[in-house]
């Protein structure tokens, strides 16, 4: 696996546009994250459809076609140094195949940042634009919104990155080691769907693999893993750093399930590192190399996630 082109930072002043990309976005929650990004110095724009839901399917946000013209244009646009989900929930396998890469190609790289749902978009930018992205807090997310510490890790990324590369979990060693290797991952449920789909990498090989979910039960989480396993996906991965399971049950009866499934593979992995869905979760580059420490909970990455 390798290193993807790494976007350049923000400053004061960026303008940073806010798409809906899978479902419905509270409108208060909005405000919220807008008067958070004001408060960064940074001049926030909002796409014309985040506020929509779909006549019939109430969990998206808005109409396929929309949805996809919303991130296109807001990435297209010479004015806009960043983009921003709004939040995950689904929708992002919908509109995903609606885009014009070819066009975003040439609009150039840029600062992509969400994560849940938003998986679907970070394999999507990897494959198909090569660039690195962020798995970090979404602008209407309510573990963003309302923690600090959320607020100051995304923060430091966009504008100090060199600050943040060293990245310190508190997490543990459920596998205990070193290893390098590419960043990559997101949310275990949809990297499992998206096997075999046209914008999907073939495998996590030379990868640290950062995986987490939410309100999936134990069965399920094993069904992804067990999948992901079969399909020969995992061969190869270097490492695996494992975020939040929030709604998945009792840690006690997933944490043995992750250890049957992925303590097999030879390599180092981490628990409770702290991203995914979690208040203050941490913001995490993908697309670029790094050193995983398994018994210190830290990950270190070779340069800066931003230039």
């Amino acid at each position: 696996m390798k290193e993807l082109v790494r976007p350049a930072r923000l400053a004061a002043g960026a303008r940073v546009a806010v798409v809906a990309t899978s479902g419905p976005v509270p409108e208060e929650r909005l405000q919220a994250g807008l008067d958070v990004l004001r408060g960064w110095d940074l001049d926030p724009v909002v796409a014309p459809h985040v506020l929509d839901r779909h006549g019939e399917f109430g969990y998206l946000a808005g109409t396929d076609a929309d949805r996809a013209a919303d991130l296109q244009n807001a990435w297209c646009a010479p004015t806009v140094d960043a983009v921003l989900c709004a939040r995950g929930g689904y929708g992002a396998q919908r509109m995903v195949d609606l885009l014009d890469w070819e066009a975003m190609r040439a609009a150039g790289p840029k600062v992509f940042v969400g994560f849940s749902d938003v998986t679907v978009l970070h394999e999507a930018f990897a494959a198909r634009l090569g660039l690195a992205t962020l798995h970090g807090p979404m602008a209407a997310g309510i573990d963003f919104i309302k923690n600090a510490r959320a607020q100051d890790h995304l923060r430091d990324t966009l504008f100090a990155p060199e600050t943040v590369r060293t990245i310190a979990s508190g997490g543990t060693a459920l596998v205990p080691g070193r290893a390098r290797g590419v960043t990559v991952g997101g949310c275990l449920a949809m990297l499992a769907s998206e096997l075999g789909t046209p914008h999907a990498r073939p495998s996590a090989a030379g990868g640290l693999l950062c995986l987490e979910d939410v309100g999936e039960e134990p069965y399920r989480l094993d069904r992804c893993l067990t999948q992901l396993l079969r399909a020969g996906w995992l061969d190869g991965v270097r490492g695996i750093l494992l975020g939040s399971w929030e709604r998945c049950g009792d840690y006690a009866r997933v944490r043995p399930l992750l250890a049957d499934r992925l303590g097999g593979l030879g390599v180092p992995v981490v628990e409770e590192f702290g991203f995914g869905h979690c208040a203050g979760a941490l913001t995490i580059p993908f697309g670029v190399a790094a050193e995983l420490d398994a018994d210190t909970g830290t990950l270190t990455l070779d340069e800066p996630a931003l230039r």
